[in-house]
């Protein structure tokens, strides 16, 4: 079939068909979304300025805003100490004193506590004299990999300020209770706990406990 003008409507749809495809392309490509450069990606990154005493110093940071307290410590500071454990808030290994208060680093971003203190694992020690609470962890062999006894010792000092190790071992069994230890050294961080309460004595719970002692080797 021809049109007037000589036209052949094969020739004619034909035409039609790949201008309407022609015309689609370019939309297409008006509204596919452009990949953005690494460059790009960094400057979107919002940042924050904040402040914070940090272990009874001054520090001011320039911070991505989802920078965690245990990444600003652990990778800004140095302060390795804090230990990363479960990353979700359940082992208590990174623990360290906001404004005193025992505190989760890892469920903590850096940028909501401008302008407070925070407490370290490093902060705690008067120069080379340990703080009572890390000489009975010696004293009672508290620990044995190791790696949960910075949360252990701030959780503790925690404890012990807010006046729950004075009481009795259930309860300062309680408050600790956050802080997991996968050695099962729980016996002797609860009588460190509680020796550097003042409520027992300082001794080697081992030594109590064991029928064997320098006397009976004698």
């Amino acid at each position: 079939m021809t049109h007037s003008d000589g036209v052949r409507r094969r020739d004619f749809l034909k035409g039609v068909g790949a201008a309407a495809a022609a015309s689609g392309m370019v939309v297409a490509q008006e509204k596919a979304p452009t990949v953005p450069s690494a460059k790009a990606k960094s400057a979107s990154r919002s940042k924050v300025k904040l402040s914070l005493t940090l272990n009874g110093k001054k520090k001011v940071f320039d911070i991505d805003s989802r920078t965690t307290l245990i990444d600003l410590l652990r990778e800004n500071e140095q302060l390795t100490g804090t230990k990363k454990g479960c990353d979700q808030g359940a082992c208590g290994a990174c623990t360290v004193h906001v404004n005193g208060k025992s505190t989760l680093s890892c469920l903590t971003l850096a940028a909501t506590i401008d302008g407070e203190q925070v407490l370290t694992i490093e902060g705690i020690s008067d120069g080379e004299t340990l703080h009572p609470l890390q000489d009975a962890f010696l004293r009672c062999d508290a620990y044995q990999c190791g790696y949960c006894t910075p949360g252990q010792i701030m959780s503790g000092i925690a404890c012990i300020e807010a006046g729950h190790a004075s009481k009795s071992s259930e309860e300062a069994r309680e408050w600790m209770s956050g802080n997991l230890c996968r050695c099962s050294a729980y016996p002797n961080i609860l009588a460190a706990v509680r020796q550097t309460a003042g409520v027992e004595p300082k001794s080697d719970p081992a030594a109590r406990s064991s029928p064997v002692n320098k006397e009976t080797l004698a």
